[in-house]
């Protein structure tokens, strides 16, 4: 995530460098082992039989990945139902709807804002 995270706030270069590097990591190192995590847990979720934290982060990494490539989870079944149930539920799916909390990705204006108070401090 902390990849994807400061990926806006790189220069040009470091952008289209780094956003294939992120893609791949996703899918050939990260992305496997938590398909692999589920799979021998077997109970939909990351570590016991109910929603945590864990959870939450991966389903966030998912989404930040995913608004980079949309296509990223087509080899991880267990991902894609993981993603599909843990968006579906009452309090997510309400925090995931426009309008809500969650912060989108860091559009231009709200860069160049950060980086002009980063210079200034």
């Amino acid at each position: 995530m902390q990849m994807i995270l400061t990926l806006p706030f790189s220069p040009p270069e470091a952008k289209k460098k780094n956003l294939p590097l992120i893609i791949e990591k996703a899918k050939n190192r990260y992305f496997p082992a938590y398909e692999k995590a589920l799979k021998q847990h077997g109970q939909g979720f990351l570590v016991g039989n109910q929603l945590s934290w864990a959870d939450v982060h991966l389903l966030e990494a998912i989404l930040m990945v995913e608004e980079k490539e949309p296509t990223v989870l087509s080899e991880f079944p267990l991902l894609q139902g993981f993603k599909t149930r843990i968006s579906n539920m009452a309090t997510i799916k309400k925090f995931l709807q426009p309008g809500s909390q969650r912060k989108p990705q860091p559009d231009d204006k709200y860069v160049a804002t950060v980086m002009k108070i980063l210079k200034e401090g």
